[in-house]
């Protein structure tokens, strides 16, 4: 198996985690795997020389980052009760 190839399975597989993490209901869930997708797609899109393609999942990589931060820094809503 050629480079080529191996890359071309990447972002097969990029492909797929990023829809997986559509299919998430819970948002912590979602992002940990949008994330993972995206930096798939950022080494997909560096081997292949797709620089608009890197460039933008390494922004989607940053957002995921800064959600994901936020969320777990906030306080849990279920610890709430009347």
């Amino acid at each position: 198996m050629d480079n080529a190839t191996i890359w071309e399975w990447v972002g097969y597989l990029a492909s797929v985690v990023v829809a997986i993490s559509l299919m998430m209901s819970n948002i912590k869930k979602l992002r940990w795997w949008n994330l993972i997708g995206a930096a798939l797609f950022v080494a997909y899109g560096m081997a292949i020389d797709a620089i608009p393609v890197a460039l933008v999942n390494f922004f989607i990589v940053l957002i995921d980052i800064y959600y994901l931060v936020k969320l777990y820094r906030e306080p849990s809503d279920s610890s709430t009760s009347e």
